[in-house]
């Protein structure tokens, strides 16, 4: 069967679950898992300037949930209970893994990728020659571009439910701050620098510093070589002014920064410590 197939028959799934039972169903599951795992088929992918959503795949995704009994599993020392495998085989794909990194089956890694101690979630995207560090998150669907670091702590959410959503889309050459949280289907543009700590959900104000007159702001969209540090702005309410946290865009990326730039060597640019 082709993907126009499984699709076909994950959508009837969706909408009838007792189709769950049949072999048919379960198979058309199982195939489109597997092209999730190796990367063949992805939750998002680039369509001209702009992404799409497959939402069928996320369908997929939560019926695999459906259909999967709770089983136990062993990885050395450590025990698992769920109903999703960990990711096999890293050694064939050109992944390093170092302990206790793990990966839920479902998630493409591709090959040149580097997992430090972290977490990457079913359906999430991992493009070559990038760094998940320490501690790092990639939450479930996530599209993380070629030669991106993730560093320590940061969190890239997951977004399963409802099937329309967009995941959280780093692009290409991107960095990520120790302690970042990126969620909420934002979009991280070619190459930005977003640094230690900042928070951006689809409703974080990204304020352009570089602009003047009119304050210029984007909602969940960071352009891209954009260099961003958290900041916060005041904001008045009926019980006072108050500073409120937002996104603050200081600068580009300039030639003379290298792609596997560090995040000091940015911001020193700018005179930011």
């Amino acid at each position: 069967m082709n993907a126009d197939t499984y699709q076909k028959t994950i959508e009837q799934a969706w909408e009838d679950r007792s189709l769950l039972k049949y072999t048919k169903v379960q198979a058309s599951i199982e195939a489109t898992m597997e092209e999730l795992d190796q990367g063949s088929l992805r939750i998002a992918e680039p369509i001209g300037t702009g992404w799409k959503v497959n939402e069928w795949l996320k369908k997929a995704v939560l019926l695999y949930f459906a259909a999967r009994p709770m089983e136990e599993s062993i990885a050395g020392p450590m025990a698992f209970y769920d109903k999703i495998p960990l990711k096999q085989n890293f050694k064939d794909k050109g992944v390093r893994v170092v302990p206790p990194a793990a990966v839920r089956y479902g998630a493409y890694v591709s090959k040149g990728a580097i997992l430090m101690p972290s977490y990457v979630n079913i359906g999430a995207y991992v493009d070559a020659g990038t760094m998940i560090d320490i501690n790092a998150v990639v939450g479930s669907c996530a599209q993380i571009g070629k030669d991106v670091h993730v560093s320590a702590r940061a969190v890239i959410g997951g977004v399963l439910e409802p099937p329309q959503a967009k995941p959280v889309i780093i692009e290409d050459g991107a960095f990520i701050g120790a302690g970042c949280a990126i969620v909420e289907g934002v979009h991280v543009g070619e190459e930005a620098v977003i640094g230690a700590n900042v928070t951006i959900t689809g409703s974080t104000p990204i304020i352009d510093a570089t602009q003047k007159g009119k304050r210029h702001e984007y909602r969940s969209h960071v352009p891209a070589r954009s260099v961003v540090i958290t900041a916060s702005y005041g904001k008045e309410f009926p019980g006072g002014k108050y500073y409120v946290p937002c996104a603050l865009i200081i600068g580009q990326r300039t030639t003379r920064t290298n792609r596997k730039v560090s995040l000091n060597a940015a911001l020193r640019e700018y005179n930011i410590s």
